[in-house]
């Protein structure tokens, strides 16, 4: 059984700005920086797996400014001040989905994904992956549902509905992460 909180991420949130080589040139807030067609900053996705290697799934809530009620990846966010990117893909695990797993790092890239005339993400984003087969502890005020999925059923929805119903950013981090990760996705063994 999985218990709920409220307490969404606060929109005025300053972020840390990054060239293309991830060093730090400044801060912004987070509002500031998905304005227009974004300004680029630093950001991290994790894929939680569990036992069965069903991969856990969150739909972004409904008040989210961006993608609100698209469904991804298990969490994401943006690193806070000096916080070290392992940090805060820990502090943002625990206050989204109530979880403390060990990471592994997978691979670094950088979008840039328009949502409207008036906003956009545009991220240098690292990418993590972890198992956890615990209970969980979901955060209402950031995510509206979640579910596991077997990495055979998402491929089969992802063909089939993609772009309509998943955030940019998973599109991307997953075909990559399919493509050259699979292996090491299957075999995740740290816990």
């Amino acid at each position: 059984m999985s218990l709920e909180f409220d307490g969404a991420e606060r929109r005025d949130d300053a972020l840390i700005l990054v060239d293309e080589a991830d060093r730090n040139v400044g801060s912004m807030g987070k509002e500031e920086c998905h304005s227009g067609q974004g300004v680029l900053h630093r950001a991290f996705s994790a894929f939680i797996f569990n036992q069965d290697g069903a991969l856990l799934m969150q739909q972004r809530s409904a008040g989210k400014r961006l993608w609100p009620l698209y469904w991804s990846n298990s969490c994401c966010s943006h690193p806070r001040g000096q916080e070290t990117l392992e940090v805060a893909t820990r502090r943002r695990l625990m206050e989204e989905l109530g979880i403390a797993c060990r990471l592994r790092f997978l691979f670094k890239f950088k979008y840039q994904a328009q949502f409207d005339a008036t906003g956009a993400e545009h991220e240098l984003c690292s990418v993590f992956v972890g198992r956890h087969s615990g209970p969980l502890t979901i955060n209402s005020g950031e995510i509206a549902d979640w579910r596991w999925m077997a990495p055979s059923e998402l491929e089969s929805e992802i063909s089939d509905l993609g772009a309509l119903k998943y955030t940019p950013w998973f599109m991307l981090e997953w075909a990559r992460i399919w493509a050259e990760h699979r292996t090491d996705v299957l075999s995740l063994t740290i816990s």
